[in-house]
């Protein structure tokens, strides 16, 4: 039940100056993310959604003439984790992890329950159970991979008959806090993924501020880990509130973010091990991606440009951190997945938007 100390945060990698500046980062933007909370509306009326370019490069991925559709209004408690299913004719998955479920929708059959319950397998308790089902998806393995908050742990779903194989659930003997985010290293086939408590229900007391307490939370610091294709787990390193992940399509590098440090960055040898000081980029990226922190879930296009969520919508920076463009709608936009059908999907909330994009996705040959 303990959150991570100032020592962790220096074992973890982060440089004094880094940890200087991002402290004063987060010293600014702590009145705004106390008041609206994960996930949280934005004040005023609803603003329609528009597509922002900053850089010419940005035209390589969206058409000028593109807009951006919300396809569903409501059906999700709360929208997570979207992953395209198929070919061009195929089908979106996406998880609600507050109601334990994952949902499809296509263009021919609208929205229906696919997976309930999709994490927590026995009754939520919603006194500790924030977020009991499953977050982040991505293919792999041949199935459905799946960050488990309820569980907690990596799991396996297979497409066909919806079976459940819990890949991971522990780290050195201590049950994971709640797995959020993950991703495939095209060329290892390793298994990153984010540990923040998000799925718990945080029981700190006013005099506890700034700590992260649940009957449940077993392990003393949260967490960015890489699950080999054995299945073994090892730890790249400890920080805050690890939350979105992306491996680059040479497999060399590892991004995730996070709701202190803001964005980091982890150099890869052959083997998917963190070799380097992480380093972070620009703060104006950060900013840019959300005006309350450091954005949640990412993607990786097959060029390498990361599409990463905020508060803001889906922004895309190029490997540098160099801001390209953004899509912006209203309200938090937790996650986005780019569709072999020619779309980009932004989870939004309650619903989902669509856009035409030219980018592709990124694929590997361990799906």
């Amino acid at each position: 039940m303990n959150t991570l100390s100032r020592r962790g945060m220096l074992e973890s990698g982060i440089s004094l100056a880094g940890l200087a500046a991002f402290a004063q980062t987060a010293l600014a933007q702590a009145p705004a993310a106390q008041a609206g909370g994960r996930g949280a509306a934005p004040a005023g009326p609803p603003q329609p959604p528009v597509i922002e370019r900053f850089d010419p490069a940005f035209d390589a991925l969206v058409d000028s003439s593109a807009k951006i559709e919300r396809i569903v209004d409501t059906g999700f408690e709360w929208c997570e984790g979207p992953v395209w299913i198929g070919g061009a004719d195929g089908y979106l998955l996406a998880s609600d992890p507050r109601a334990n479920a994952i949902l499809q929708w296509s263009t021919k059959g609208g929205l229906q329950t696919w997976l309930k319950p999709s994490g927590l397998q026995t009754p939520t308790n919603p006194a500790v159970h924030r977020e009991a089902g499953v977050n982040g998806m991505t293919l792999g393995r041949g199935g459905i991979l799946a960050a488990d908050s309820g569980t907690p742990g990596i799991v396996r779903i297979d497409i066909t008959t919806k079976h459940r194989t819990v890949l991971a659930s522990r780290f050195e003997g201590k049950r994971f806090n709640s797995p959020n985010d993950l991703c495939v290293s095209p060329t290892t086939g390793a298994i990153y993924f984010t540990d923040p408590p998000y799925g718990l229900v945080n029981q700190a007391t006013p005099e506890q501020r700034g700590e992260y307490i649940s009957p449940l939370r077993e392990l003393p610091f949260m967490g960015v880990f890489k699950m080999a294709p054995d299945n073994s787990v090892t730890l790249i390193g400890r920080y805050q509130m690890p939350n979105g992940v992306g491996v680059s399509p040479d497999g060399s590098t590892l991004y995730h973010t996070d709701g202190n440090f803001g964005w980091v960055r982890h150099d890869l040898d052959e083997q998917g091990n963190s070799v380097s000081q992480r380093s972070l980029f620009d703060r104006v990226a950060q900013k840019f991606a959300n005006p309350r922190g450091a954005g949640d879930g990412m993607k990786i296009d097959a060029a390498g440009n990361i599409w990463t969520s905020g508060d803001s919508g889906i922004g895309v920076f190029n490997s540098q951190g160099q801001r390209l463009g953004r899509f912006r709608i209203s309200g938090s936009a937790p996650n986005c997945e780019i569709g072999a059908d020619g779309n980009l999907y932004i989870a939004g909330g309650t619903g989902l938007y669509r856009v035409p994009v030219k980018a592709k996705k990124l694929m590997h040959k361990f799906f």
